[in-house]
């Protein structure tokens, strides 16, 4: 671990950043019991997969807020961080709420591709982006097929070929 994730670990997150606090952060054990701004104390089975998920969202928007800070010589404060992290989050959220309601109008049980893109529509790069990667994936599955196909053809004429040449010897 880098230092500057170290760093961030060690900050001490308040209640008032309607974050969890750092203990979020730590490896969870279901033996450990964990204590939540200090006033009462949970198995760390029990805690809520939204609340250690927010905690991950914030924990790298942390660790990429260091970075630029880094880079461009600046500061973010907790608050920042913490507003970027919720902001985040809620988004992520709304992304999955859209694309769920995607394919549920097609429906489809699934989400696919096409939902991607059309939650990608107004941005214009970001479409593109995911255009060519899916298109570069398409390529990569018909050229797996293909040489799968090959594969299979190629190893069902090997074994007719040894039964048919066993035939041939014999009738000489």
């Amino acid at each position: 671990m880098s230092s500057r994730r170290r760093s961030f670990l060690s900050t001490n997150l308040h209640c008032s950043s309607c974050l969890p606090c750092p203990l979020y952060f730590e490896k969870f054990k279901p033996s450990e019991k964990l204590q939540e701004h200090g006033t009462e104390r949970l198995d760390a089975c029990h805690l809520d997969s939204p609340l250690r998920l927010k905690a991950a969202v914030h924990y790298t928007v942390g660790c990429l807020c260091e970075e630029v800070a880094l880079d461009k010589e600046m500061q973010f404060s907790k608050q920042t961080i913490a507003a970027i992290s919720e902001l985040t989050f809620r988004q992520c959220e709304n992304f999955a709420k859209d694309l769920e309601m995607f394919a549920r109008h097609a429906k489809r049980t699934t989400i696919n591709t096409e939902d991607v893109k059309l939650l990608a529509r107004r941005s214009n790069s970001l479409l593109k982006y995911i255009t060519d990667k899916s298109e570069e994936i398409a390529q990569i599955n018909v050229e797996r097929k293909a040489q799968k196909k090959k594969k299979s053809e190629d190893g069902s004429k090997n074994s007719r070929e040894p039964a048919e040449a066993g035939l041939g010897e014999s009738e000489n």
